[in-house]
């Protein structure tokens, strides 16, 4: 049954704290039970009067609230100890004030004093800018630029900037507007990126500096340089167009690289000739005035040897370079002629050459010669006779 239906042996209502009365238990009662209890855990007495009871009281309080007190400032103490990285540096401030930097290692500063701010120095950090703007030739061109940083000097970069990485991306696009305004549309979307990204480094760290960020820039990329879409089709035959005007200066210098040489080689080739013709010419020249000194002081020794010589030896030049002959034969008028141009070779081909012209062979060209000869001397018999019968 619940207890405070009725029931039991007075028909009177359960109490639940195990009173006989239906009220609510005694606060004060209880109260002074907890502290019976406490005291004995801490020495003290659970007997005795109200006032040995109040004493009591009071002397756990104290040793209560120093131990507490004891306890929280260990705790307090032990929360102001933190470790500092190599990579890492920490700002103190004091109520407020800066007091210091901190170094790596094991550190203390007192909490709900101090407050601490870590920084890491060498992480290289990166932000992005994207910007759409007018070129120096009055072109509008989308620019994406990546840049990486690193926090340079802590104190700056705590105390000086309220939000130094905004600040960042502000100078960032300021600088980027400003070295882009100043170059042409080719150079940005052309080879002109490595100097825009420089140039762009140098003037955005000057800024950062000027503003007392503590941020230093480590390197800059310029990652696309590209015209609106409005107008990407034209831009792209313009670079098209570019790509083959490359190709063909390309081809252009390799066939001059091929031509070039060689019309040197042939130039060098016709001046060796000229020279060694030069040099031909001159040494003939001075053996023929040396031959003719020679040969005219045989002259002077004995002038008609000399004479006949010199026509035998022009005659045969002269003869030699005919390809016909006629005979005179002696006691007539008759003059035979002998076909040698088709029995011999031509002047100035070869013997080869010219027996294959004539057809016939180098042996029956010497039987020819000496039937020839054979009739010439039965001819020369044949007029002796007729003379010496005459």
């Amino acid at each position: 049954m619940s207890w405070n239906e009725p029931g039991g042996g007075n028909n009177r209502p359960r109490d639940p704290w195990g009173g006989n009365d239906q009220g609510p238990p005694d606060l004060d009662e209880a109260l002074k039970k907890l502290q019976q209890r406490l005291s004995s855990l801490f020495g003290g007495r659970g007997g005795g009067g109200a006032g040995s009871s109040g004493g009591s009281g009071g002397r756990m309080s104290g040793a209560l609230l120093g131990v507490i007190a004891a306890g929280a400032l260990t705790v307090w103490g032990l929360l102001g100890f933190y470790q500092l990285d190599e990579q890492e540096r920490a700002i103190v401030l004091r109520f407020g004030k800066y007091a210091g930097t901190m170094q790596p290692g094991l550190q203390w500063n007192p909490p709900l004093i101090d407050e601490v701010i870590t920084v890491n120095t060498t992480k290289i950090r990166a932000a992005q800018v994207r910007e759409v703007m007018l070129t120096q030739d009055e072109n509008i061109v989308e620019v994406t630029m990546s840049l990486q940083y690193i926090i340079d000097n802590p104190e700056k970069f705590v105390l000086e900037v309220r939000d130094p990485e905004i600040s960042l991306q502000h100078a960032a696009q300021s600088a980027l507007r400003h070295v882009v305004g100043d170059s042409t549309m080719d150079l940005v979307l052309t080879e002109g990126r490595a100097a825009i990204a420089v140039d762009v480094r140098d003037r955005l760290q000057t800024y950062l500096d000027t503003y007392g960020t503590g941020i230093r820039v480590s390197k800059i990329n310029i990652d696309e340089g590209k015209p609106p879409a409005q107008v990407q089709g034209a831009f792209d035959d313009v670079i098209k167009a570019r790509e083959d005007e490359e190709r063909v200066k390309n081809e252009a210098q390799s066939y001059a690289n091929g031509i070039v040489p060689e019309a040197r080689g042939r130039a060098q080739r016709v001046f060796e000739e000229a020279s060694a013709y030069q040099q031909q010419v001159m040494a003939q020249a001075e053996g023929e005035a040396s031959r003719f000194t020679q040969l005219l002081a045989e002259y002077e020794k004995s002038p008609k040897v000399t004479r006949d010589r010199l026509y035998l030896d022009a005659m045969q030049t002269v003869m030699s370079n005919t390809n016909k002959v006629l005979v005179d034969v002696e006691g007539g008028n008759n003059m035979m002629y002998l076909p040698l141009d088709k029995l011999a070779r031509p002047s100035g081909g070869s013997s080869a050459s010219g027996s294959s012209r004539s057809g016939l062979s180098e042996r029956d060209l010497r039987d020819i010669t000496e039937r020839l000869k054979q009739e010439f001397r039965n001819d020369i018999n044949v007029n002796d006779t007729r003379r010496s019968t005459r």
